[in-house]
């Protein structure tokens, strides 16, 4: 796997099938134990999730609360708030957002009377700046939803700054930091955001199904899920049909039975990434991210991600020339034991702790060849 670079997909690590093949026979062999402990140990590795996530994110104790998708939290805040926060006013998202927020949001606002805006980036720009959003952000922007890093391009905004403009509009400010936590260190005191939203599956090299919602104090205090259950409560097992009441913390964001599994199984992923630290791992790919740059530059290739290493995430994404199609390039990388995607003509190159310099060499060298080739015929 030295020729991996889908880390924005999928994050790897050293060992990974063997750790989570442990995590999960540990699970299993609770889960299958003929006594009353299962749920005290599942339950008590949900929590070491969490407090991962929270060291991570430098955020309070009782902050944080598991969910099944970036999606899914992103339902949870919003349909919290009270009906007035969206009627009448918009909500904000830039067009390079993870598309699956935009497909909630262009169903859900519209269902809380709102308006959607989804800023466009400007012409000839391949992801929407951070002055593109300032300049469509009002104070009738009720909500606005920042991507920190970008999937199609990974250029990395100024959350902290937006985030304090949108303030000064008197806006709820959320981000998702899905494609650049763990990579870079993000601290949740300092960027000031209401809520925070996140997936373990990236450079958290976890599962799918281990997503997080983190909430400010302010913003905790206003929300009441729709979607809510026994496990919303500070007590879980007050059946009172009619005392049901929320948690006074993040665990108001949980609904039914708690899905404990893809958190367990991200464990090994999480315990990986503050072990080796954050700013270990930055480094690393900051020069393999910089090596692979430096040769699109000088090529037939045009880079789509920001020349400014400080503007990018962990990721460097390029696009292919009209003469070569897209999905073959993948598939003659992989013949070679070289592992990236395309989004159309894009070319997503993500280097991680086990991507080697030379297999960024033999990239660059196939690349090469196939641009020559074409070059050629």
């Amino acid at each position: 796997m030295s020729g991996y670079f889908l880390y924005h997909s999928i994050g790897m690590f050293p060992q990974k099938q063997e750790r989570i093949s442990e995590a999960l026979g540990a699970f299993a062999a609770s889960w299958g134990s003929i006594d009353d402990a299962q749920w005290g140990y599942a339950l008590g590795k949900q929590a070491e999730f969490l407090e991962d996530w929270r060291a991570l994110l430098n955020a309070r104790p009782g902050s944080i609360a598991q969910v099944e998708s970036v999606t899914a939290a992103l339902y949870q805040v919003l349909r919290g708030l009270p009906e007035s926060t969206v009627r009448g006013g918009k909500v904000l998202i830039a067009a390079d957002c993870f598309p699956s927020l935009h497909f909630l949001l262009a169903e859900l606002v519209a269902r809380m009377g709102g308006t959607l805006v989804t800023v466009a980036p400007a012409p000839g720009e391949a992801w929407v700046s951070d002055a593109r959003m300032v300049q469509h952000w009002d104070r009738d922007v009720r909500v606005a939803i920042l991507t920190w890093v970008t999937s199609t391009s990974s250029h990395r905004s100024d959350v902290a700054r937006l985030v304090a403009h949108g303030h000064e509009m008197g806006t709820i400010c959320g981000v998702d930091v899905t494609q650049g936590i763990g990579i870079l260190p993000y601290d949740v005191t300092q960027v000031g955001a209401d809520f925070t939203i996140g997936s373990s599956l990236k450079w958290l090299c976890g599962v799918s199904g281990a997503a997080v919602i983190h909430s400010s104090e302010a913003l905790m205090g206003r929300c009441l899920p729709e979607l809510r259950g026994w496990f919303s409560q500070t007590n879980p097992f007050n059946w009172d049909l009619d005392a049901f009441a929320f948690a006074p913390d993040a665990r108001k964001f949980g609904n039914g039975t708690p899905s404990v599994l893809p958190a367990i199984g991200s464990l090994p992923g999480l315990s990986f990434v503050r072990e080796t630290g954050v700013a270990a791992l930055s480094r690393d790919n900051a020069g393999k991210v910089a090596q692979l740059a430096e040769w699109v530059m000088g090529s037939a290739l045009r880079l789509v991600s920001s020349p400014r290493a400080e503007q990018r995430g962990g990721g460097l994404m390029v696009e292919l020339p009209e003469t070569l199609e897209g999905a073959a390039v993948v598939e003659t990388l992989k013949a070679q034991a070289l592992y990236a995607d395309v989004r159309g003509q894009i070319l997503r190159l993500s280097p991680g702790i086990i991507t080697t310099r030379e297999s960024i060499t033999r990239l660059t060298e196939s690349l090469a060849g196939l641009l020559g080739q074409k070059t050629e015929v």
